[in-house]
């Protein structure tokens, strides 16, 4: 059985785990349709990742269809949050990028960049 083509990369993984965190800190709960709404994947690509990110442990949907992150997953949209932010904000204030155009490379970036090279872009003093 193939894996779902959504969900068989690191980097659409993090995108849901990135838009789940996102639409928490917005409407305080999140259901698949909301994921599917925010993306505008269809509904059934929605249930299929949402079941793969369930078999990974990173999220729990309870019985009226809420999910919730287990700790593993909370850390990992965290970082993948904190990761985009950091990269948006350094095109924009350090290499005077615009806000559209930083905003989609650090949706790319975010996704490749090492933890060494991340580091060193948070720490950077200019």
């Amino acid at each position: 059985m193939a894996e779902n083509k959504i969900m068989n990369k690191t980097e659409s993984r993090e995108d849901y785990m990135e838009t789940i965190l996102l639409l928490m800190k917005k409407r305080g709960s999140v259901r698949s349709v909301d994921i599917a709404n925010e993306l505008g994947y269809s509904k059934p690509s929605i249930s299929r990742a949402v079941g793969i990110l369930k078999e990974h442990n990173y999220i729990v949907v309870d019985a009226s269809g809420h999910i919730s992150f287990t700790e593993s997953g909370l850390a990992l949209a965290e970082s993948v949050y904190d990761r985009h932010v950091t990269i948006k904000g350094f095109l924009i204030e350090v290499l005077g990028v615009s806000e559209e155009v930083a905003e989609q490379d650090a949706c790319k970036i975010e996704h490749i960049i090492s933890e060494e090279s991340f580091r060193k872009l948070k720490n950077y003093k200019g």
